[in-house]
């Protein structure tokens, strides 16, 4: 069967047609297609072939029963000849040459020119060769050819000459002809004249044609050289053959001539029809010898138009052949298909009931009849021991609980419940019951599932253990890497006093402040891990509240910053040093663009200014890249050196990025001398941390009416000066001491 009666349980189970099988269905189907038009061509051909074949060989008989007829004609009309020659009219006119006797030999004459068709007429000849009469005017005005005349002639006595074909004249046509000369001599064997018989090969042709073919077969005569005498009555349907009487086939077809011109007899396929040829021999002549050729066609179209029927019969037959072909093709596939169905709904069946589900087969009372390995593992019992088991007792139902089980699945065909096993591990399990209907719809059955939804139950107790933990007093918010708030607590909404805190940024509800320190902080989170001190918070009624933060940086299993966890607690406000409204950073807070720094450096004030020094640290030495393969270790090691240095950075001192390689260190209140003291203790203490190889420092002091460029500049110098020194690494630019 081809067709399912049941509902597919997935759209996989059903008969699909895939690209690939489409096209190997169709490249079969024009490959057979193929296949029957050139064995259809084939046959035909060969069958047009055949009956070309058939009708040369029928045509060919013909011709030869042609030829030998008018041969036979020939030599009759030669015997003719003769006998006119010898007739008692012709000697009594010879002895007695009056005008009656004259008259009385044409009256003969005329009335066997009447009864013979192909004769077309009686001369005769004085001992000269000059025309004395003749029965007709057409013939016999020619002198008689010196040749035959005379001593010189090789035939004479009994013997009658036959001569080649000629064109004469009749009635506006060209008729062609040939005469037949017989010498009328003495006893003494001196000429008294000649009689010269005329006959046409054209009525000879018509007379003996009617009998062996039908009057639509053409017949032509051709002589050796390729000439045309007969056949050219009606103009010819192929034009590649003469016309007109005297017309040259060597000319006109070439291909063809060639082929008759090289044996005498045989068949010619053309393009446009089919010929047979047959060279015959009229009379043999002392030297002499008349040979012709005889030429029959037919066309191809009249072969084609002959097959036609069974052309008709055999495209009709290859047709309804193509058509079955294609049927058991497309039968073929979809048998593969249907069984590839099959086969996969046998599997799918299988590994659904093998699969990691467990499922039991019962009965409609209850009891079961097959489980699978995963429902055996679930339940810690043998397949053997599931079978022919109650499910009142894999269940663990009382009486009741299972009468109202079965009445249940009854009514509903569906039942559902969570069973808690205490075996080893403890395993929470889902079953679900439903009722199927065997094929025949005369049996019920109870399919089974058991799914392990412990990792649920435990998600579940974790969650809530999670919820109640989230809850607590301390207000909590989890953010990503750029702060966007992914999950706060009610106490943090209940702290900053807002409805919903998704789609906020935190350094949106907390003080400018933190919004600048915020790039300092998370490279802190990246390096340590977390960082406290205190923020103010804006609340909704635009007041601020000083809070104690706590923050954990969570990483991501690359090492970069996912989520961050924020703590807030209420605390007392910290005295910063404030000064003309601007807030002085903290120690830790490391300045990545240049206009925090010369921010920084506008709001300190003059006093501070006269005695701030600047440190510009090279950590990028020529003999410290050698060891570096790229960028990248760079930048880890001046994470390095930064991390030591903001671990003892004096509070009122501020570091900053300048270049990668390089560190900026603003000293306020610092003269040249402490600032050099403090770069000498500061590289000591990187090489106790193994970080001081190939580091660099040049020192800068301010100048009345300095900006932070000069200064900058001079730093530039002196760390130049450092690195050429090649003792201490150390350098001071533009101060009283020089080292």
């Amino acid at each position: 069967m081809l067709t399912r009666k049941l509902p597919l349980l997935v759209s996989a189970q059903g008969i699909h047609w895939s690209q690939q099988r489409i096209l190997a269905a169709a490249s079969q189907i024009c490959m057979l297609l193929v296949s029957v038009i050139i064995l259809t061509n084939i046959i035909i051909t060969l069958g047009e072939r055949r009956l070309q074949e058939d009708w040369a060989t029928q045509r060919y008989s013909e011709l030869q029963a042609v030829g030998a007829l008018i041969s036979d004609k020939v030599s009759f009309q030669q015997f003719r000849t003769q006998m006119v020659a010898k007739s008692e009219r012709l000697k009594h006119y010879l002895s007695l040459p009056t005008s009656e006797n004259q008259q009385k030999l044409l009256s003969n004459w005329d009335i066997l020119v009447d009864n013979v068709p192909e004769l077309l007429g009686i001369a005769l000849f004085d001992p000269q060769g000059q025309h004395k009469f003749a029965t007709s005017n057409d013939f016999g005005e020619d002198n008689l050819p010196s040749a035959l005349l005379g001593g010189t002639r090789n035939m004479g006595g009994n013997e009658i000459y036959t001569s080649p074909l000629e064109f004469t004249p009749i009635d506006g046509q060209l008729e062609p002809y040939l005469y037949q000369f017989a010498w009328l001599e003495n006893p003494d064997q001196s000429i008294r004249g000649y009689l010269v018989t005329y006959s046409s090969m054209s009525k000879m042709l018509k007379a003996i044609k009617p009998a062996y073919s039908s009057k639509q077969a053409p017949l032509m005569m051709l002589d050796t050289q390729g000439l045309l005498y007969a056949g050219a009555q009606q103009k010819p349907s192929i034009s590649r053959l003469p016309e007109t009487m005297g017309g040259s086939l060597k000319l006109s077809y070439p291909a063809l001539w060639r082929k008759m011109a090289m044996s005498n007899f045989g068949q010619f396929h053309g393009d446009i029809a089919t010929f047979v040829y047959l060279k015959v021999e009229l009379t043999t002549q002392y030297e002499t010898r008349r040979e012709y050729f005889l030429l029959s066609y037919i066309k191809n179209e009249d072969i084609a138009a002959k097959f036609s029927q069974w052309r008709n019969i055999l495209m009709i037959g290859a047709t309804l052949l193509t058509l079955l072909a294609c049927l058991v093709i497309f039968l073929a596939h979809l048998y593969r298909l249907v069984q590839r169905s099959r086969e996969f709904s046998i599997d799918l069946t299988n590994r659904l009931f093998n699969s990691d589900l467990g499922c039991i087969i019962a009965n409609d009372s209850g009891r079961v009849l097959t489980a699978n390995t995963s429902a055996s593992k679930l339940l810690s019992l043998p397949i053997d021991e599931l079978s022919d088991r109650s499910l009142q007792r894999i269940l663990n139902l009382d009486d009741d609980q299972y009468l109202d089980f079965i009445d249940t699945v009854d009514k509903t065909e569906h039942w559902e419940c969570e069973l808690y096993t205490d075996t080893s591990p403890h395993l929470w399990l889902q079953i679900l019951v439903r009722i199927e209907v065997s094929k025949n719809k005369k049996q019920r059955y109870m399919l089974v599932t058991f799914q392990d939804i412990s990792e649920l139950k435990h998600s579940q107790e974790q969650a809530m253990l999670s919820h109640k933990l989230n809850e607590g007093p301390v207000a909590s918010v989890l953010t990503d890497a750029k702060g966007n708030v992914v999950k706060s607590n009610e106490a943090f909404n209940t702290l900053l006093q807002i409805e919903d805190s998704q789609a906020l940024n935190i350094s949106g509800l907390l003080s400018e402040d933190f919004s600048n320190q915020w790039p300092q902080i998370a490279q802190k989170l990246q390096i340590e891990g977390g960082w406290k001190g205190q923020v103010f918070a804006i609340d909704n009624h635009g007041q601020n509240s000083c809070l104690q933060a706590t923050l954990k940086g969570l990483l991501d299993s690359s090492g970069e910053l996912e989520f961050i966890l924020f703590s807030f607690e209420q605390a007392v406000v910290k005295q910063t040093n404030r000064e003309d409204g601007s807030l002085v950073p903290h120690r830790s807070t490391i300045f990545n663009h240049k206009s925090d720094l010369e921010r920084y450096f506008s709001n300190l004030s003059q006093h501070c200014k006269d005695f701030t020094s600047l440190l510009m640290i090279d950590i990028s030495a020529e003999d410290m890249l050698s060891h570096m393969s790229d960028i990248g270790q760079l930048e880890s090691r001046q994470k390095e050196v930064e991390f030591h240095l903001l671990r003892d950075l004096p509070h009122r001192y501020q570091m900053s990025h300048w270049q990668l390689g390089k560190l900026i260190v603003v000293l306020p209140d610092t003269d040249s001398d402490q600032a050099h003291y403090f770069a000498i203790e500061t590289l000591n203490r990187l090489n106790d941390n193994s970080l001081g190889e190939g580091i660099c420092i040049g020192i800068a002091s301010y100048q009345a009416g300095q900006s932070l460029e000069q200064l900058i500049a001079n730093a530039e110098v002196a760390l130049k000066r450092a690195k050429q020194t090649g003792d201490q690494n150390i350098c001071q630019a533009y101060t009283r001491l020089l080292v």
